[in-house]
């Protein structure tokens, strides 16, 4: 299947995808980071799954999830009637993590098959099955599964399947917990009493939205997509539920992104409050901060669910990846790039606490003065740049602008609050690469900013040079930037986040067209006072998400087709971000002006569009 063919269920602390032909292909347990159990979106069956179908095929299948929740339903239509799939993860509320599938009968009789691979490792390990009272119990090495269902199951070369006829009004149910192997399984909920408790909670925290603003369905969508990649015990967010998915299909740009990027933070703060959900930012600042405390010359660019710093990387060469794309990587060697972006984030996670609650704590303030000073003392050297290339260290433009950045949150910030620090000499460094930027960045001749300093090649990170405010969106220089953005690094409107075939980043082949470069794009057609084209456009990226409103990482507009893992935080969060700029917000975080603008009033309601659909 397509990658945009999966949908997500998750239940805040690991999540699965579920294949439009009824296939749960993916799924770690117990945590976003930990093994799969099921592997097939890498490989094939043999590497694990958890299929439930019609046995004879069916006709059509149409999905949804139930408004305002993470419960997918799947309908599949065939030649004797029509049954649908109920897909759920309930909250754990302490228990074990539980994957939770209903059939139901909606016209006729179905007959249907049920067929599950274990196979713990990611795909390698085939457990030890044992029968017990109502189900089978599957243990390998520390993990073991326990599926529940009143269905009558049987051993079939080495999966455990099971036929049975669903009829109008009629229901089946299967629940498959995991456990460690060296404990007994735990009771396992009543499906039905399961499913009332997860659909209550998904709408209780959707009803919870205040985002009013233009687009509220899509960035509804999306605020329920990062509430389910943000782990209910530590706060982070993951950029990604996979690892592996291609941005080039059938090449080696695979990477691991179950981790929680700092390169995001400032749009995941903003997401958050844009949607009234404080209690969620302020747990995502306490994760950013927790991970980042210690010697400031040893913050990272990335890091694990609980703040781990080791995230070794892999391959796993038993899997034939996805559509043949190789390596299968698990960790991201990346962590242990040096990368300039990281204190920007990190002032701007702390510019956006404070203005929330209205203060920022004396501890988190003596943690960004002490990162500042590494700050003051790197500022000038080279770094591996924002989207982790693995070629030579280059003065890159954007990471320039966040390190500029973190000096002016930083002056804005003591300023308002009253803070205690090195003000005038912030200033002084901020006006110093302010202006190293606008001369080294910057060619005249083409009249664009450039990747990095000296360089011919252009890289869609400049624009956040008029994005946060380091010049005015309106001023010429950023005008004619968008537009050789535009026209070379854009693909049938859409924008690469770089040319592969100019830029030298250690790896072959080519990717994508990058989401939210698009998205971004539209912020900045739309701050360059041109509202119709960033509309048109953002009305186009729209098209581009599935039928469930998912986007991955990129859209290979000459496949036609989503690549890259899925879904993807970044894009979502690039997504929120552009409907609050055409909705006539801005957003402090991200603008020049330190002083907060008065909510906007909500706009005339638009008249409901017409989702495209691809078959």
């Amino acid at each position: 299947m397509r990658i945009e063919d999966y949908a997500l269920i998750g239940d805040l602390q690991t999540s699965a995808l579920v294949g439009r032909n009824g296939s749960v292909d993916w799924l770690c347990l117990p945590r976003f980071d930990s093994a799969s159990c099921f592997t097939a979106l890498l490989g094939e069956e043999q590497h694990g799954r958890w299929l439930i179908a019609p046995a004879g095929g069916f006709r059509s299948v149409s999905r949804r999830y139930r408004e305002g929740t993470l419960v997918l339903e799947t309908d599949f239509e065939t030649a004797d009637g029509a049954a649908r799939v109920i897909d759920f993860m309930p909250p754990r509320d302490g228990g074990a993590p539980q994957l939770m599938r209903i059939v139901q009968g909606l016209r006729g009789r179905v007959p249907m098959r049920m067929q599950l691979v274990i196979r713990f490792g990611y795909g390698l390990l085939v457990p030890w099955v044992q029968r017990v009272p109502g189900g089978i119990v599957a243990q390998a090495g520390p993990d073991a599964v326990h599926l529940s269902t009143p269905v009558e199951l049987h051993g079939e070369e080495l999966t455990t399947v099971a036929e049975f006829t669903v009829q109008e009004g009629a229901s089946e149910r299967f629940g498959l917990s995991w456990f460690p192997s060296y404990e007994r399984p735990g009771r396992t909920e009543d499906a039905h009493a399961a499913l009332a408790r997860t659909q209550a909670w998904w709408r209780e925290w959707s009803e919870r939205c205040t985002y009013r603003g233009e687009y509220r369905e899509e960035v509804l969508t999306s605020l329920i997509v990062l509430k389910a990649l943000t782990d209910q015990v530590t706060g982070a967010v993951v950029a990604a539920p996979t690892t592996s998915l291609p941005e080039d299909p059938g090449g080696e740009r695979n990477w691991d992104y179950r981790y929680t990027w700092l390169r995001d933070s400032v749009l995941t703060l903003n997401a958050l409050l844009a949607g009234g959900y404080t209690d969620e930012a302020l747990a995502f600042s306490d994760a950013v901060f927790r991970a980042t405390a210690g010697q400031p010359e040893q913050a990272q660019i990335m890091y694990g669910i609980a703040g781990e710093r080791r995230l070794e990387e892999y391959e796993l060469d038993w899997l034939p990846g996805y559509e043949g794309s190789r390596p299968v990587r698990v960790g991201n060697a990346a962590a242990g790039q040096f990368q300039l972006d990281v204190p920007g984030e990190v002032v701007g996670v702390g510019w956006a606490v404070a203005m929330a609650v209205g203060q920022l704590p004396e501890r988190l303030w003596r943690q960004l003065r002490k990162l500042l000073d590494y700050l003051e003392s790197v500022w000038q050297e080279p770094d591996d740049g924002m989207w982790e290339a693995r070629g030579p260290r280059r003065h890159y433009t954007q990471s320039k602008v966040m390190a500029w950045l973190a000096f002016d949150r930083a002056v804005a910030l003591g300023r308002r609050f009253g803070l205690e620090g090195p003000l005038r000499r912030w200033e002084q460094i901020r006006a110093q690469i302010r202006d190293e930027i606008l001369v080294r960045a910057y060619d005249p001749q083409r009249r664009t900013f450039t990747q990095s300093y000296g360089s011919t090649a252009l890289d869609a990170g400049v624009l956040m040079i008029g994005l946060v405010g380091l010049l005015e969106p309106t001023d010429d220089r950023f005008t004619t930037t968008i537009d050789a953005v535009r026209h070379e690094l854009g693909r049938d409107g859409f924008i690469s986040r770089y040319s592969t075939e100019v830029t030298d980043d250690g790896l072959s082949g080519s990717e994508g067209q990058f989401l939210a470069c698009s998205f971004w794009l539209v912020e900045a057609l739309a701050l360059n006072g041109r509202e119709a084209e960033a509309r048109e456009l953002f009305e186009r990226l729209l098209a581009l998400g599935n039928d469930l409103g998912l986007y991955a990482e990129e859209y290979d507009v000459a496949r036609g087709r989503q690549v890259g893992n899925f879904p993807q935080a970044f894009t979502h969060l690039a997504l929120i971000s552009a409907a609050r700029i055409l909705s006539g917000e801005r957003m402090g975080t991200r603008s020049a002006s330190p002083v907060p603008l008065p909510p906007m009033p909500t706009p005339p309601r638009r008249p409901a569009r017409v989702k495209l659909t691809r078959p």
